[in-house]
């Protein structure tokens, strides 16, 4: 295949920027053809509801047209401010996971909830994209040349589909324990896919399950419900607690990261939050205990997922700390969450739904231990059930 990409953009507000662009691609040998994403408004003033239409039905119309052309180009580059990028976000993260994609934007608004589930490199452009000046024609040059790289990256399609691997959900209040089980699963010859949940992590581990990615789950951290459901940011993602279930996978579950709220630095907390037990977990984040009442809802939340299972999931409840601060001296130690955790879990439980305690903390060698075989039941009760 020739090294030859699409360049996503809008002609209408951007002409010389893309075309100066393109010349860098040429400059590098790189194919190139245009993808045009204007609204054509011609100057005129829209309101809300008619340009936020115009923005879907080109984006739309964006997705048919690359999914088209798809299979002939190595890279998709798009150049878009404000509302071209977001249209250009749109239209990338509907395109396989891993293809490669580039954004070159100003960054008008937060990326996280575009990026969540889809590997865009975003390049930001720090100046507006308004005119070609010295700092702008850099920043196209240094992405034609991230571009040229990409293309002339050989990839082997399909990769992580060929040889599934377990995916596992961690944040750093888990990390200890997710380090540990990765090691053991290395030990057995098998390879782990970790997400970070943190929000948006959650969203990327879902879609990569609906791709055929995983043999097997262990969503060990499954903090992200507190932020579907309580506070902190997230993106949108409904498949978060049935993906695994969707794809028939043998799935083994944990309230890691269960018992606090991740919310932003501290001095942007609201004083209600900063009147329970908290840490900062860095300067960026705050984590915040939740209250008992909360701990019922997210357990009822999560098992009620976890009933629609096949074969016989597992639910296993370290009964020693569900995080790093929920432990002897943490910040946010708490026995009796754990305890409501448990009666909630065993209270609502279906029959076929195996819950399971340990007397350890969720980082200890008894619980991975408690995971590993867990594991292998459940991958035997879904091989049983298929061969009934």
């Amino acid at each position: 295949m020739s090294n030859r990409v699409l360049v996503l953009s809008t002609l209408e507000t951007k002409a010389d920027e893309i075309r100066f662009l393109r010349t860098c691609l040429d400059d590098h040998g790189i194919e190139n053809e245009l993808v045009d994403l204007s609204l054509w408004s011609h100057g005129d003033v829209w309101d809300g509801r008619s340009k936020i239409e115009a923005m879907n039905s080109t984006a739309a119309r964006a997705v048919e047209e690359m999914k088209a052309r798809l299979s002939s180009v190595d890279c998709l580059v798009g150049l878009g401010g404000g509302t071209g990028g977001e249209i250009i976000m749109r239209a990338m993260g509907a395109m396989p996971i891993t293809f490669p994609k580039l954004l070159i934007t100003t960054l008008p608004f937060d990326p996280r909830m575009a990026v969540a589930d889809n590997s865009i490199v975003l390049v930001p452009t720090l100046a507006d994209i308004c005119g070609l000046n010295a700092t702008l024609r850099q920043v196209l040059e240094n992405a034609a040349a991230m571009t040229a790289g990409l293309c002339r990256s050989r990839r082997k399609e399909g990769a992580c589909v060929e040889v599934p691997s377990v995916g596992i959900t961690a944040l750093g209040a888990t990390e200890a324990a997710v380090g540990r089980l990765i090691v053991s699963l290395k030990d057995r010859g098998q390879e782990a896919t970790v997400f970070h949940a943190n929000g948006y992590g959650g969203a990327a581990y879902a879609r990569f399950i609906a791709r055929g990615a995983f043999r097997s789950v262990v969503d060990l951290t499954t903090h992200e419900l507190t932020r579907l459901l309580i506070a902190g940011s997230h993106a949108d993602m409904p498949a978060r607690f049935l993906a695994a279930t969707d794809a028939g996978l043998p799935q083994v579950v944990l309230p890691g990261g269960l018992n606090f709220i991740g919310l932003g630095q501290i001095d942007l907390v609201p004083p209600a939050f900063l009147e329970r037990p908290h840490y900062r977990h860095s300067s960026y984040f705050t984590h915040v205990k939740l209250r008992e009442d909360e701990m019922a809802g997210v357990a009822e939340a999560l098992v009620t997922a976890l009933n629609k299972a096949p074969g016989r999931p597992h639910l296993i409840v370290p009964m020693g700390g569900f995080s790093h601060q929920d432990a002897p001296g943490g910040a946010i130690e708490d026995p009796d969450l754990r305890g409501i955790f448990l009666s909630t879990a065993r209270r609502i439980a279906a029959p076929h739904v195996t819950v399971e305690t340990v007397d350890a903390h969720i980082s200890a060698p008894a619980t991975t231990t408690a995971i590993l075989a867990a594991l292998d039941s459940a991958s035997a009760a879904i091989k049983d059930r298929a061969h009934a």
